[in-house]
């Protein structure tokens, strides 16, 4: 078998921006591949780091939250979590804040599982997936502006049960579910 030609990196050759407000950053830019094709433009987007919380309660419930998502069109069942603020560098703390905000729960143990990318290709954010064990409420939720979430508890066996059919309808927060588990020791792969 002959060993797969290196993939070249490519050059950026230019941006220009599209859209910048406090969430987003959108810009147009042109690259150079590796074998010298100019592609131009090359949607780039740059968002803050999100956090996203796999709580499990003392009775083996995970802590989850629906809402209304206009891209799906649909109110989705989610891992909660959210966009660290500005001058946030902790991700443990910013899932703590995010998971006090949207479901009043916090937990007694907290672990970072991984830091990702939700799409490599277009954006240059990282998910941290956090591991929180011991949840349980700890005070009324404090929605932001605009944020309609309702809190659910579900047990851990019928969630991975309903993720083939969609139960949690985002992939990276299935990903980072299955990883989460995996290391509190709830599942093997």
């Amino acid at each position: 078998m002959t060993p797969p030609a290196p993939v070249r990196p490519w050059r950026r050759a230019g941006a220009r921006t599209l859209v910048r407000d406090r969430w987003i950053h959108l810009r147009a830019e042109a690259w150079e591949t590796g074998v010298g094709l100019r592609l131009d433009p090359w949607y780039m987007l740059d968002w803050p780091d999100w956090v996203h919380v796999v709580a499990l309660d003392a009775a083996d419930r995970l802590v989850l939250v629906r809402q209304f998502r206009p891209g799906a069109g649909a109110a989705m069942l989610e891992l909660p979590g959210g966009a660290m603020e500005p001058g946030e560098a902790d991700p443990l703390a910013a899932g703590r804040r995010e998971l006090l905000e949207e479901t009043g729960f916090d937990a007694a143990e907290w672990h970072p599982v991984a830091a990702l990318s939700p799409e490599p290709a277009h954006a240059t954010n990282r998910i941290h997936f956090l591991l929180a064990l011991g949840a349980a409420p700890a005070r009324p939720q404090r929605l932001g502006p605009g944020e309609e979430i309702a809190v659910e508890l579900h047990p851990l066996a019928a969630v991975l049960a309903g993720l083939e059919g969609g139960l949690l309808g985002h992939a990276g927060h299935v990903g980072g579910l299955l990883l989460a588990l995996r290391q509190a020791g709830r599942i093997r792969f």
